[in-house]
């Protein structure tokens, strides 16, 4: 049984900072400006893809830089998908001392949330997560929620 209770927050014009400009980093800020967060990305190098998004969005900033200890001043919520493991441990730290809210993407035991598979429809917006522990699994079961929210509507 899960420790983390599935609560659904307005997220709308709440301030994320993620750290790191990847795949990982990519996904997760989609589905944060979907949600009308305004998001921060930080990273000394940052994919195509997330240059391209921020052109078009106004809610999405780029910083090519690393992470510097005690920049993180009013933050809603981070997110740490560094691929260096003592940075994202440095992000945790810092987080927990200022009491904002963390998802570390590569360490489960790291995480105040889980970010969680998203399938939506026109009325429902269902969040899935495995805990942690089998992202694969969680996403396979977001697919099939979608496949049916998408029968439901249809209905």
């Amino acid at each position: 049984m899960s420790e983390y209770f599935p609560l659904f927050v307005k997220i709308t014009d709440k301030k994320v900072r993620v750290f790191g400009g990847g795949k990982i980093a990519a996904r997760r800020v989609k589905v944060l400006l979907e949600f009308g967060a305004r998001v921060h990305v930080v990273a000394p190098e940052i994919s195509e893809e997330l240059k391209e998004l921020a052109e078009r969005q106004k809610r999405l900033t780029l910083s090519f830089c690393r992470y510097c200890p005690s920049e993180l001043t009013d933050e809603d919520f981070v997110l740490a998908a560094t691929d260096d493991d003592e940075v994202n441990a440095a992000i945790f730290r810092e987080c927990r001392h200022k009491e904002i809210l963390v998802n570390v993407a590569s360490d489960k035991e790291k995480c105040d949330f889980y970010f969680p598979g998203i399938a939506q429809s026109l009325e429902v917006t269902v969040g899935v997560t495995a805990g942690g522990s089998s992202h694969k699994k969680a996403a396979e079961l977001t697919e099939k929620i979608r496949e049916l929210l998408l029968e439901w509507e249809g209905a």
